[in-house]
């Protein structure tokens, strides 16, 4: 789906095509029934002008019920073409809509949090330009508006083109059934009148159309350009609300309402310049229409109609014909603000695909705009994690690494605490080791058959039920609420277990309603459910009191046995157990750039011995084994 007619076809031709194009069918029944029933109307037209231009004739006997019947019998058309035809048909194009926009949601949805975190990868890299590294803006505006606007606007155009290939052929059946010779153009024989008329359809539809396209271009760029503009707004009100109480407790309010007045003026500028665009476009279309209804309609049929070769009925009929026949031409004019806006949305729609599609292969992606040259393995889970000749790398083909990590060994059991000063990259080193560092080199061997967790301060995911929350990743089902109910009274939160079932509390969000503190308590449970055999955590801790951080460790200490424990806090030196206990056994050191292991001195000696010793070298080192040699790559 990298292209346009990509996603025009993919519904078609996916596991739903019988949905999709029995939808399709009815839709181009029901627009050819409509096309019909112009040529009807039309006749009937042409027998009420008629009705009315005779009613006084001496040879009309029954003028009264005449006039009554045409019009009766006009009524009767209109009715059924558009509440009929056209209202059946809206009904089931707006269904046809509605499943495309959903299929096409589910995918992107799909794709974009996958396993390889796509979601993540594909809005931290942004370069400038539409290379493969760059990062489409908006994302959630092109999943929600601009995918709606463009199936809709695609079904729109697709409905356009059946019906003036429709009255293509049944206007220009009547037309050449009804038509005659005409005086001066006697060489064309009985064909003249509706040559003229295709010669006048033909002369005023192209010209008028090739106005409309460069309008059209200009509305087009002002659209994408306006998409923008309104999402970076939208997208900027988005992030006030969830850092409110940094802005109120800061009272940044002054500072938040310039820059959002900053991001209104591009919006307001846009649309101003689209407002005058589309304003000469209704312009040139209400002159557009008047013209062919009235003077291009009504030319083709004059000089026979003067010349007595066709009665008024017929050059009545004839010339709502030829204005059917233009109209339904001209449908390219009169849709054209929508075609416009269908291009904008599918340029958007399809710049996300492109990056989605990029992103399946992150090494390749970010090295469009740097380094990136991690490589992921496993091996045998006695010998733990191994990080190897790691340098870590901000974006940029130049960049000089600002983390350097030589040969480490975290042993199958080991608690290693990660120290260092504010901004020295110790969540960096923690992310790169997960995947979720997108610049540098090195590789990084997990233990096989070792489950991992990487647990953060909080999980931000509203509108999902508390169990939900405590068996995250795993789907709730697998686990027993009994299971869940444990491990939460061991974390310190068996006051909610009465709720695991509830979305809302007292008519919130349980990210809303959780204290910071109980939310890492809610780590803590996940850990207890999950029994991780690597876990890492990275400020996991960072609201709780020392009182509260020494029972999570503990917890975690006693009921995850030979857990390999990775941990970054912002304090300077591990914390101990109750009893004075340590509950790490080393400290990867982070100072002046370069990542250091060592054992902690108050370990029993064997124990510091044995984690003091030097790394081999990487021939001495057990096989390992890479079955995928790039990050995360499927």
């Amino acid at each position: 789906m990298r292209s346009f007619w990509g996603l025009m076809r993919a519904y078609w031709f996916s596991d739903r095509w019988k949905e999709a194009w029995g939808l399709t069918l009815v839709i181009a029944l029901l627009t050819a029934l409509s096309s019909k029933a112009s040529v009807w109307m039309a006749e009937a037209s042409g027998e009420l002008v008629n009705s009315i231009a005779f009613f006084h004739d001496p040879a009309n006997m029954a003028p009264l019920a005449s006039l009554l019947t045409s019009a009766g019998t006009l009524l009767l058309l209109v009715v059924i073409k558009d509440a009929g035809f056209i209202g059946i048909r809206h009904l089931f194009s707006t269904t046809l809509h509605r499943k495309w926009r959903g299929w096409l949601n589910n995918r992107f949805n799909a794709a974009l949090l996958d396993a390889n975190h796509t979601h993540f990868h594909v809005q931290h890299n942004a370069s400038a330009g539409n290379g493969p590294g760059t990062a489409p803006d908006n994302i959630d505006q092109r999943v929600q508006d601009s995918i709606k606007g463009m199936t809709g606007g695609a079904i729109g155009l697709a409905m356009g083109v059946m019906g003036v290939t429709t009255s293509l052929f049944f206007v220009g059946q009547k037309l050449l059934e009804t038509s005659t010779i005409v005086p001066g153009l006697e060489f064309l024989g009985p064909y003249g009148s509706v040559i003229l008329a295709f010669a006048a359809v033909a002369a005023y539809v192209p010209l008028n159309t090739y106005i409309a396209m460069k309008l059209g271009g200009m509305m087009e760029r002002l659209s994408i350009r306006m998409q923008q503009a309104e999402g970076s707004y939208r997208g900027e009100l988005t992030v006030l609300l969830r850092r409110s109480f940094h802005v109120a407790a800061s009272h940044g309010e002054n500072v938040q309402r310039s820059m959002h007045d900053r991001l209104y003026v591009d919006i307001d500028k846009t649309w101003s310049r689209l407002n005058i665009v589309n304003a000469g476009y209704m312009s040139f279309e209400s002159i557009y229409g008047f013209i062919a209804a009235r003077i291009v309609a009504y030319g083709p049929g004059l000089v026979p109609y003067m010349h007595g070769h066709i009665n008024l009925k017929g050059y009545i009929t004839g010339a709502e014909l030829v204005n059917s026949l233009i109209s339904q031409c001209s449908w390219f004019i009169q849709v054209m603000p929508a075609i416009a806006t269908l291009r904008a949305n599918s340029e958007r729609v399809t710049d996300l695909a492109k990056a989605i599609e990029n992103v399946q292969r992150p090494p390749s992606f970010y090295a469009a705009t740097g380094k990136s040259e991690f490589s992921y393995g496993s091996q045998n889970a006695l010998f733990g994690l191994t990080v190897r000749n790691l340098e870590l790398m901000h974006q940029g083909v130049e960049a000089s690494p600002f983390l350097t990590v030589p040969n480490l060994r975290f042993r199958r059991g080991e608690w290693t605490f990660v120290s260092g000063q504010s901004g020295c990259g110790k969540t960096s080193l923690v992310k790169a080791i997960n995947g979720l560092w997108p610049y540098g080199r090195g590789a990084i061997v997990f233990p096989e058959g070792v489950r991992s967790f990487y647990a953060t301060q909080d999980v931000k995911l509203p509108q999902v039920s508390l169990k939900q929350l405590v068996c995250l990743p795993d789907h709730p089902g697998n686990h027993s609420e009994a299971k869940v109910a444990v491990a939460m009274h061991k974390a310190g939160l068996g006051d909610l277990i009465d709720h695991l079932d509830d979305e809302t509390r007292q008519g919130k969000s349980w990210d809303q309603l959780l204290s910071g503190g109980q939310k890492q308590k809610l780590v803590a449970a996940r850990i207890l459910l999950l029994q991780p055999g690597l876990l890492f955590l990275d400020e996991a801790t960072a609201a709780l009191d020392l009182e509260a951080k020494i029972a999570f460790h503990q917890v975690i200490k006693d009921n995850c046995p030979d857990v390999t424990v990775i941990s970054v806090m912002h304090e300077a030196v591990p914390p101990k157990s109750a009893q004075g206990v340590e509950f790490y056994d080393s400290i990867l050191s982070i100072s002046d750039g370069i990542g250091s292991k060592k054992a902690l001195a108050s370990l029993p000696a064997e124990l510091t011995t044995l984690l003091a010793q030097p790394q081999q070298p990487e021939e001495e080192w057990p096989p390992l084994r890479f079955p995928r040699v790039k990050l995360k790559e499927k």
